[in-house]
């Protein structure tokens, strides 16, 4: 609770007309920010239908052939290069510092959304919510300018906020996840964090029934990170719990892992960035090429944000064999390593159907069943690469939908068995780099 000083001093600003305008604002920021998003998300995702489904067909195959990543990574890799050493912004922030950073502003939209709509659907395993939340921040700020507003500078990066947490919040499953991302991003508490929160629910819930209208409207499909169909829902028993932990303990350790190769990847990109950015895209494609190969099963599978082959998983995991599942987590594992740190884009994406396919394939051991393996997955994956593991419980939860009910303590117990595990990784390499 806050103190009576704290709320005296809450009362004072919720009421004051200058925050009357913000949240005003904020509400009609959410309609233009969840318009451009959903014609950024769906034309992104018709892109990708193309690349991966349309010209294969018109090519004389019933589906992309194992090589087919090879040019596609390297177009995209070409495409990326002077986008990031050339333009403002450099293409949007960099997928292994995660999602913080700056606000990206009008000048860098630009190159940030042209890098996202022509790579990210050429197979770059990384998710669109980095480049959304970029869309979101510029066009919030750029509408500032053109009402002539001058708000002082507080106040422009709550705006900014506020307008990447309605362009987060189309993709998340609506205004929860993204609200209490920025609750737990900030690290703030009493006043600060309410004035802040505010705004940024009125232009998250705006722009997600905004979106969600325009989605039943159009027929458009936007990619969402959902799961239309998920295997039965259990109660979890003691074996859950006896192979979960060191599951999500497992999954908080191959994440890390990918994420230190993104760190190492980025700074080997530091020098020669354009000709180093297409090798590594060209790295990309061999992984993604690699797993096709390894499993006879399409390439579209590891490559790309995971959106689509994650609800796959869900809705049949029987279908997949355990070695299907491994070649997955190494070939994309290490093809998302890589994006991190040379390509732009998204973490989270991914990393979620990556830890799904681990719990999955732990579902295998005696006692862990198939429902608490994808749910502790997702929660896990999602703690261990935001260090959010409130924000990865919820998300777990709206996810699962009516089945997650007996799989929150679960959930939980995954998503902070992750995070520490994450952080205690993360500890020991700062060590070993100092000694």
């Amino acid at each position: 609770m806050t103190s009576p000083p704290e709320a005296s001093a809450l009362r004072r600003t919720l009421f004051s007309r200058g925050y009357a305008r913000l949240l005003l604002l904020s509400v009609l920021l959410g309609v233009p920010v969840s318009l451009a998003c959903f014609f950024f998300v769906g034309f992104q995702h018709e892109l990708q239908h193309w690349v991966w489904e349309t010209l294969p067909e018109a090519a004389g195959y019933d589906r992309a052939p194992w090589w087919w990543p090879l040019p596609a990574l390297t177009l995209a890799g070409l495409i990326a290069a002077p986008i990031i050493t050339r333009t403002p912004g450099a293409g949007g922030h960099i997928p292994a510092h995660g999602l913080g950073g700056p606000p990206i502003g009008p000048k860098q939209l630009p190159g940030v959304a042209v890098c996202a709509l022509a790579t990210l659907p050429l197979g770059v395993v990384l998710g669109p919510e980095a480049p959304l939340m970029a869309v979101g921040s510029a066009l919030a700020l750029l509408s500032v300018r053109i009402m002539k507003a001058t708000p002082d500078p507080k106040a422009s990066l709550v705006i900014a906020t506020a307008g990447s947490t309605a362009a987060i919040s189309t993709i998340l499953g609506g205004p929860i996840v993204a609200s209490i991302m920025v609750i737990e991003a900030a690290g703030l508490a009493g006043a600060q964090l309410v004035a802040l929160l505010l705004p940024c629910l009125l232009a998250s819930a705006t722009g997600a029934l905004v979106f969600t209208g325009f989605g039943d409207w159009t027929g458009l499909t936007i990619g969402a990170l959902s799961l239309p169909t998920v295997p039965p829902n259990v109660s979890p028993d003691a074996g859950d719990f006896l192979w979960g932990v060191p599951a999500a303990a497992l999954i908080g350790v191959v994440l890390t892992t990918g994420r230190g190769l993104g760190l190492r990847v980025l700074e080997w990109t530091g020098r020669r960035t354009a000709v180093r950015t297409v090798i590594c895209a060209l790295a990309v494609g061999g992984c993604i090429a690699a797993y096709a190969l390894i499993t006879g099963r399409s390439p579209a599978e590891a490559a790309l944000s995971g959106q689509a082959t994650l609800g796959t998983l869900a809705e049949d995991p029987h279908a997949w064999p355990v070695s299907a599942l491994i070649a997955l987590i190494v070939c994309k594992g290490v093809a998302w390593g890589i994006c991190l740190g040379s390509l732009r884009g998204g973490p989270i994406f991914p990393s979620v159907l990556l830890g799904a396919a681990v719990g999955i394939a732990c579902a295998g051991l005696p006692g862990l069943g198939v429902t608490p393996g994808l749910a502790l997955g997702v929660a896990a994956a999602t703690a261990a690469v935001t260090g959010l593991p409130l924000t990865a419980a919820v998300l777990a939860v709206l996810l699962l939908g009516p089945d997650a009910h007996e799989q929150m303590p679960l959930i939980v117990v995954a998503s902070v068995t992750a995070y520490l595990t994450g952080q205690f990784m993360t500890r020991r390499s700062a060590q070993a780099k100092e000694a």
